[in-house]
């Protein structure tokens, strides 16, 4: 038997590989998770055999889901989404489960199932995955989209749905003349607690945060949110509840209070962290070779149930008003099982109300659709294409109607994207007498802008079609106004194909992906920190008594040389890290020893600059030389400021600091 500290090196080990790996894969970490769960359960390699040891500490993955959930929920969210939340989300839930229910019967001759078998797992296959439709929506900018809202809007009764759920399914194992009794108990203490969250526990919340966060200790806010956490967890377990609700009553409290935000990233952590104990977990459950001696029976689990749910899901979208291609997405977006489906599996594991082998069999299909899910989405619209016959003539509509508002202009400029930098843009256009055409994918923005007079259409500016119908080749220019390096790079691949004389303006955030997007035919790059920083610095100087036309002279001088000045920083322990910036140029600093063999050569005969670093000053016993040129000899105990990007500065480290050869 292994124990716990071998247990933990294993499953830290086998997480990291497998969401490193999926990473690379640009998959979700969700499925890497699960991945390494199948590999190293029992039932594989057999890392770890004892899977109970970690399946009570992955709950608490759960319960931080669940307290997530419960920060995001907002009345007046709920009331801006009611139709799509509690119109099509309960059409969803509700007709899944009579599906089942009805296949049950169906079936009954050759796979006998109870109703109350069939109702929990008509329930559990209900669920789709937050976690990898809400990352994909994102990624691919259509969380603002229609079929996106709708999606999210499903997603967010089916996470609300959990929790009675999970009260109906534990109660199911009781006898009928006791479930009704049953049920009726359940939602007098749902009601109740409810009521403690809407009446007392929110005044009750918001002044003991306000205590808290007036000791300004960051210890004692991280120690009291765990306590309001897991207190409220524990608190509905002790009253017969699950401790999911206990969590997401907590997080609904803090939601109403100013720290909602803070506390959203406090938890963030622990949640992450804990939940991908859960999928792993979870993937522990699946026994490949249930999948190796039941090969055809999986697939007929994972076929019908996905191919089931994406045809109601497609039907209720077009009842509920969605048109052929916005349906269709709306169903491949929700077809695969989701994180809850096993939560609610596990409860019927636990009240025994499947047989053994038929468990790791359905377990092994939710599995294998949350696994097909990044892949449909990603073909989402070549399916919709060849599937839908009237998409194609939507999607000619919708380029009738950017065609129809950019016909009468030339000389224009198309806006991609018509957020506030787009609108923005716009007014400043107007006042100068200047055309425009804004593409946008919220169709709410678009509609409320147009209806003003606006001169913006619903479209998505990634699209070739989209740029030919706002009329690129009689554009003047081209402004990307939204800070997504993906989709400008495919907005920039369309300019150079279609006209490539055109100019291109690009907003990101920071200059990581200057170089890149300068290559890829941006004409100018505008990243919102480092002109932040240019306009904190120019006024700091205008107000300590600079003149004017310098500081405008140095402010354009930086421009004119694409903030090379300014790009690059020294990085500090606060500073954090994402794959985006492992790339982005940055300061360093080398202290020249007297045993290099650099030290009495000049930067020429280095060779820096091949390297792609350059030497921006040396500083020489206390006294700071700027831009050095190739003829600068260095000196032992020199401090060379190096800028470039992190692999380029360590090989120019190791190539500074090797030692002579004579020692």
């Amino acid at each position: 038997m292994t124990t716990p500290l071998e247990l933990t090196l294993s499953l830290l080990f086998a997480a990291v590989v497998g969401v490193v790996l999926f990473r690379s894969l640009n998959l979700p970490p969700m499925l890497g998770y699960l991945t390494v769960g199948i590999l190293v359960g029992p039932h594989a390699f057999g890392l770890a055999r004892d899977s109970a040891r970690v399946e009570y500490l992955a709950e608490f993955g759960v319960v931080f889901l669940m307290f997530s959930i419960g920060l995001e929920f907002s009345l007046s969210r709920l009331r801006a989404m009611r139709r799509i939340v509690f119109g099509l989300g309960v059409a969803q839930v509700l007709g899944t489960i009579s599906v089942a229910m009805l296949a049950s019967i169906a079936i009954r001759s050759f796979a006998p199932l109870s109703w109350q078998a069939a109702f929990a797992l008509g329930a559990a296959l209900a669920m789709s995955s937050t976690a990898i439709v809400s990352k994909m929506l994102a990624e691919r900018l259509e969380l603002e989209s229609e079929h996106g809202r709708n999606i999210i809007g499903v997603l967010l009764f089916q996470d609300l749905a959990v929790v009675p759920l999970l009260i109906i399914i534990a109660a199911l194992d009781k006898d009928p003349k006791d479930l009704a009794m049953a049920l009726g108990l359940a939602a007098v203490k749902i009601t109740v607690a409810l009521a403690l969250l809407l009446w007392l526990g929110q005044r009750l919340m918001r002044g003991w945060l306000n205590i808290v966060a007036r000791r300004r200790s960051q210890e004692l806010f991280m120690l009291n949110l765990l306590l309001i956490t897991l207190g409220s967890a524990f608190v509905t377990d002790s009253l017969g509840l699950s401790m999911a609700l206990g969590a997401f009553i907590a997080g609904m409290l803090i939601a109403e209070t100013p720290y909602r935000h803070q506390v959203e990233e406090d938890i963030k952590p622990f949640r992450d962290v804990l939940l991908g104990l859960f999928f792993i977990t979870t993937g522990m459950l699946l026994d490949p070779m249930v999948v190796w001696h039941h090969p055809v029976a999986v697939l007929i689990l994972f076929l019908v149930p996905v191919t089931l749910k994406l045809v109601l899901i497609t039907g209720l979208s077009r009842l509920f008003g969605a048109s052929p291609g916005v349906a269709m997405r709306t169903g491949l977006g929700l077809a695969q099982a989701g994180e809850f489906g096993f939560v609610l599996m596990n409860l019927i594991t636990e009240k025994q109300l499947l047989e053994p082998e038929m468990r790791d069999m359905i377990l092994a299909a939710m599995l294998l659709s949350m696994l097909a899910a990044p892949f449909l989405i990603q073909n989402a619209d070549r399916i919709v294409m060849r599937l839908s016959a009237s998409e194609w003539l939507m999607q000619s509509l919708q380029m009738t109607r950017i065609a129809t508002q950019s016909i009468k202009t030339s000389g224009h400029v198309i806006i991609c994207g018509y957020g506030r930098s787009g609108q923005n843009l716009a007014r400043m256009l107007e006042q100068e007498g200047i055309s425009y055409v804004a593409l946008d994918l919220d169709p709410d923005r678009v509609r409320a802008a147009a209806s003003a007079g606006e001169s913006v259409v619903f479209g998505d500016a990634a699209r070739r079609e989209s740029l030919v119908a706002a009329g690129i080749q009689r554009a003047a220019t081209v402004a990307i106004t939204y800070a997504n390096t993906p989709s400008a790079l495919k907005v920039l691949g369309h300019v150079q194909e279609l006209n490539g004389a055109l100019p291109v303006i690009v907003r990101t955030v920071d200059d990581a992906a200057l170089d890149v997007l300068i290559a890829a035919g941006a004409t100018e790059v505008i990243p919102e920190i480092v002109e932040g920083s240019l306009m904190l610095a120019s006024h700091t100087l205008v107000v300590m008594g600079v003149p004017m036309r310098r500081v405008i002279r140095r402010v354009e001088q930086m421009r004119d040389e694409r903030y090379s000045l300014l790009r690059g920083y020294f990085r500090g322990a606060d500073d954090t890290e994402d794959e985006n910036e492992r790339e982005q140029v940055r300061l360093q600093s080398v202290k020249m020893d007297s045993r290099a063999d650099a030290v009495g050569r000049t930067l020429g005969e280095l060779g820096l600059r091949q390297l792609g670093v350059e030497v921006t000053a040396i500083r020489r016993r206390g006294i700071r030389g700027g831009e050095p040129d190739a003829a600068a000899r260095i000196m032992m105990n020199d401090i060379l400021v190096l800028r470039g990007a992190p692999p380029a500065l360590a090989e120019a480290e190791e190539r500074l600091l090797r030692e002579h050869p004579g020692g």
